[in-house]
């Protein structure tokens, strides 16, 4: 199968992974879906095994499920070498994609171990969801090649991935992880500047805020408020964004859309409250509403099918691409 993008050929070839929890374990899938020689890395070997029995059982179900052949998941395993020694890891590593813990004192220090392990023509990037990344990078020599490629998880599934450098970081690798990332099935969103949170966390904080807001103040129950989402706003929201969607609301397009509820949503948000509380009791009430919503299913059967359909979603949206998309392509054939 080639990569969601239908690209055969990565423009980088051998790729490393370092970490491999939910997220690292994902990138290993993206890499070595694509045709990336993928080496993998973690400080604690028990979690490589984990993460390596992931993998066979994931293509085994993707096998069983349809969505790739037996042949294409060997080729896949094939492509996948764990190592217990970061040098030997990154030998040869064009790309390393780092997954650690989310605390900014040990990612200084990884990325200043990886600094000095990593080829000097090899792209750092990081799956940080929100620490900046010119603090990460801050004194070390090799500055100019560090970069956040902040993916969804589980970037094997949902393509897009945040890109944005630090102060020192060169254009050029800027430049070259996003062709990267396209080569290999992602889809790359540079930020010209860092914010808190990026574009995607900081968009779900603003829904989720309001949420739990409407839970907590008893407008509506847990279950009817994840509905309105998964079907109805979701719907729109998987084949466009907020903007392209109110482009399509109204016959004039975005101008008249907003020009005709410029008010409306104005009052909306002005009636949007304070944070909402999320203590301990607050968490169990959304817990207990979200039990009964899945009825005792359990959440590996859950994500197993939340992966499955948005493969397919994905495909969907590939044999059926938007026309700016088509314009685009024809464009790049000139």
């Amino acid at each position: 199968m080639t990569n969601p993008q239908g690209r055969r050929h990565p423009t980088i070839r051998q790729a490393a992974v370092v970490g491999t929890g939910v997220i690292g374990r994902s990138w290993i899938r993206v890499f070595a879906r694509a045709g990336c020689r993928t080496r993998v890395y973690d400080p604690n070997p028990s979690q490589v095994e984990k993460a390596l029995a992931w993998l066979e059982e994931d293509l085994s179900l993707d096998v069983a499920d349809g969505l790739i052949s037996a042949k294409e998941a060997a080729e896949q395993r094939a492509r996948v070498t764990a190592h217990k020694d970061l040098v030997e890891a990154l030998d040869g590593a064009g790309y390393l994609q780092e997954s650690g813990p989310e605390e900014i004192d040990l990612k200084k220090a990884v990325f200043l171990q990886l600094d000095r392990v990593a080829g000097t023509q090899t792209v750092i990037g990081s799956s940080t969801s929100g620490l900046d990344m010119t603090e990460i990078a801050q004194g070390l020599p090799g500055a100019r090649r560090c970069i956040v490629a902040h993916p969804v998880n589980p970037p094997h599934v949902i393509p897009v991935v945040e890109v944005l450098g630090g102060e020192h970081t060169d254009l050029e690798v800027i430049a070259k992880t996003c062709e990267f990332m396209s080569s290999v099935g992602q889809k790359p969103v540079f930020l010209n500047s860092y914010v808190s949170g990026f574009l995607l966390n900081r968009m779900q904080a603003a829904l989720i805020r309001e949420a739990i807001d409407l839970v907590e103040r008893g407008v509506a129950d847990v279950k009817a408020v994840d509905t309105v989402i998964c079907e109805g706003l979701g719907l729109r929201w998987a084949l466009m964004g907020p903007f392209g969607v109110a482009n399509t609301n109204a016959d004039g397009g975005i101008r008249e859309y907003f020009t005709r509820y410029r008010e409306a949503y104005i009052e909306d948000m002005n009636d949007l409250g304070p944070t909402p509380s999320l203590d301990q009791a607050m968490i169990e009430r959304l817990a207990q509403g979200t039990d009964a919503m899945f009825n005792g299913t359990s959440r590996s059967e859950i994500r197993r099918w939340r992966d499955r359909v948005l493969q397919k979603v994905c495909a969907v949206k590939q044999s059926d691409p938007s026309p700016q998309v088509i314009f685009a392509r024809e464009l790049r054939q000139f």
